[in-house]
């Protein structure tokens, strides 16, 4: 977080889980130093430093691409796309390629979080002797909780002694590891911490983008609510290490289910400084980045490549760079527009130059969302103003700030346009006249089709493809510092990467209400789906018009929802509400709805000028709701093959 002035590193490299992995990774290091020592934890200073690398390691989880495709991927939410490598194939789970322990990305998340649990420990055990007052040690307690339950979900269940001990700070470099089961680190680790952390963190941040009491309380009600499933487990999926799905406190999964609700609706009855943004709009525009509907998020600046972690003018790739909002933007710089009628080579311009605007961004084309999403999830385009808060719809001339000096230029049906105007629109229906694909004349450098008196290129839902797609407007590059011309396009984005919202407890309290928790007046699962939807109803801005929109659809939103919530209701709503924020594949397993939900898609091909759809089946099978532990872990284990083979979840080895 800039907010801190402190010299930081990412993670403390000790201990058994630590050794043979890239956890030792760098990160605003201000000093000539590689890594956090014991002594370090001796220290007020040293604590200090060691309370911001905690926040400092979300960038190596949240932003970091390839962990991002491992949350949405092979989801009802999106599929590869025309430049997907093996990263983004294996994910998809539709034949292409079969995940391993090599090739999942959810090693990510593995090896950023198990060092921030050791560092979080030592925090939390040496913290009181140097006068660390109990709400910055309760930082250490949530994040050590943060970061369990990132693993639980992801792998099952995990070690809870990383050397040195059960939830103990370790500095051992014994090489051999023990897991613990789902239930013992839901209760031994993630219950205590997060109950903990309420006790004693404040009400508001301490700095901009700190733990709170109210984002501690998001994460047990979501605790909560995921082990209760767990408990409760109706598809019969497996978990690992296989063990009862009992409590050890002998609580069932209604008594789970209950305090989730009561913790979500405790939250927004007690919210702190935090609560909902007037538009959905607000909530994601790059100018109110940081409100306060947002409870926590990785941070990035374009005032300090220093605090940034990484160039502000070329992104690596790779974290801590943020740099997952390029997945699903398409090469929309080549489309091409004509210097006259007769569309000569020479004659041809890229219209839509590569620009660090949020429409636009750095593009990667490695995730594209589905047919589905498009004409199912975001069916009503209306009234509800989360699609069009969601994607780049229309791509915009901007060739002017690319000191093209041509005032209007000439594109579908030999029309002219200018700079701002439309040069391809992604329609929202399908048309009553059918698009001409096939144009031979003016055709369109990305194979989009053609409408009468129309100067922009259009496509339908129908026609999306993997090659060209409605972009992910919500997460694309927003910076100030780009004057009149395009900016820097090329770098990581300099915008926070939101990772918790006020707005997610009222979507746990309806989910644990439809599981039968008793509600309270007013907070029935209707009432607090309601909420939310009845803000989708509101409009102050159109994105795809480029223009200001005053319009209130609240009752229309509202009428339109069932008497009845059912669990299929509340993720189609999580989905409209998060949409490509990496959500979605926890949210599916958690509810054990992944094999059922996301199955099968729709999406043309990877060719220019494919608009067929075709139907892709995906084979998700029981086990693949854990994934593998990375064989990075494996391969840095001083055990045997039967052991490691053990270690692994079963159907990787």
């Amino acid at each position: 977080m800039k907010t801190f002035n402190s010299k930081l590193i990412i993670g403390l490299c000790v201990g058994s889980l630590m050794l043979g992995m890239n956890s030792c990774s760098k990160f605003l290091d201000e000093q000539p130093r590689g890594i956090f020592t014991p002594g370090d934890f001796k220290t007020a200073n040293g604590i200090n430093n060691s309370i911001v690398g905690l926040y400092a390691h979300l960038r190596n989880i949240y932003g970091q691409a390839y962990y991002y495709n491992a949350c949405l991927t092979g989801t009802d939410e999106v599929t590869y796309a025309q430049s997907a490598d093996e990263n983004f194939q294996v994910m998809d789970f539709s034949g292409l390629s079969t995940m391993t322990a090599v090739n999942s990305r959810a090693d990510v998340a593995w090896q950023a979080a198990l060092p921030n649990i050791n560092m979080a420990s030592g925090i939390i055990e040496n913290a009181p002797a140097v006068g660390t007052s109990p709400a910055i040690i309760a930082e250490a307690h949530f994040f050590r909780a943060f970061d369990y339950f990132l693993l639980v979900q992801t792998f099952g269940g995990v070690p809870l002694d990383l050397g040195g001990g059960e939830l103990k700070y370790s500095t051992s470099v014994e090489r051999k590891s023990t897991r613990n089961t789902v239930a013992e680190v839901y209760t031994r680790a993630i219950f205590p911490d997060l109950l903990q952390a309420i006790g004693d963190l404040p009400e508001a941040p301490r700095l901009k983008g700190a733990a709170t009491k109210t984002v501690a309380r998001l994460y047990l009600a979501k605790a909560y609510l995921t082990y209760a499933w767990w408990l409760e487990n109706p598809k019969n999926i497996p978990t690992y290490p296989e063990t009862a799905r009992t409590d050890p406190d002998g609580k069932t999964s209604a008594w789970y289910f209950q305090q989730a609700y009561d913790i979500a609706v405790g939250a927004i009855e007690n919210p702190g400084p935090f609560a909902l943004q007037p538009t959905f709009y607000d909530v994601n525009v790059g100018t109110n980045d940081r409100n306060n509907e947002i409870l926590l998020f990785a941070d990035h600046t374009e005032s300090s490549e220093l605090y940034n972690g990484g160039s502000l003018s070329y992104g690596s790739g790779g974290a801590p760079d943020n740099f997952a909002g390029w997945m699903m933007t398409w090469n929309y710089p080549s489309l091409t527009s004509s210097k006259t009628t007769a569309w000569a080579t020479a004659d041809l311009v890229n219209s839509v130059q590569r620009e660090a605007a949020q429409a636009l961004g750095r593009p990667w084309t490695r995730m594209a969302p589905t047919i589905n999403v498009v004409t199912e999830t975001f069916a009503d385009k209306t009234n509800d103003s989360r699609y069009d808060g969601t994607f780049t719809t229309v791509y915009r001339g901007n060739w002017d700030k690319a000191n093209i000096s041509n005032p209007s230029l000439f594109n579908a049906n030999n029309l002219p346009v200018k700079p701002k105007e439309a040069i391809l629109t992604f329609l929202n229906e399908e048309p009553q006249t059918p698009i001409n694909y096939d144009n031979k004349t003016y055709k369109s450098s990305i194979g989009a089709g053609v409408l009468p008196g129309r100067a922009d290129y259009v496509i339908s839902p129908e026609g999306i493809s993997r090659r060209v797609y409605p972009g992910l407007w919500k997460l694309g590059p927003y910076r100030t510092d780009n004057g009149n011309g395009l900016g820097q396009p090329n770098a990581g984005s300099t915008r926070p990467f939101n990772i918790a919202k006020f707005s997610e407890l009222y979507f746990i309290a309806a989910e644990a209400a439809v599981k039968g928790a008793t509600t309270k007046a007013g907070k029935s699962a209707r009432d607090l789906v309601n909420v939310i939807r009845g803000r989708a109803g509101v409009w102050r801005w159109d994105n795809n018009g480029n223009m200001a929109k005053e319009a209130n659809h609240r009752d229309d939103m509202i009428a339109a929802t069932p008497a009845q919530i059912t669990l299929s209701y509340i993720l189609a709503e999580r989905s409209r509400e998060f949409y490509g924020e990496g959500y979605r594949w926890y949210d599916l397993v958690r509810t054990q709805t992944w094999s059922d939900i996301a199955k099968t898609y729709r999406i043309a091909g990877s060719n220019v000028g494919d608009h067929t759809a075709a139907t892709f089946t995906r084979s998700i099978q029981p086990f693949h709701y854990l994934r593998p532990i990375p064989q990075g872990q494996l391969d840095a284990m001083d055990m045997s093959a039967a052991e490691k083979a053990a270690y692994q979840n079963p159907g990787y080895n």
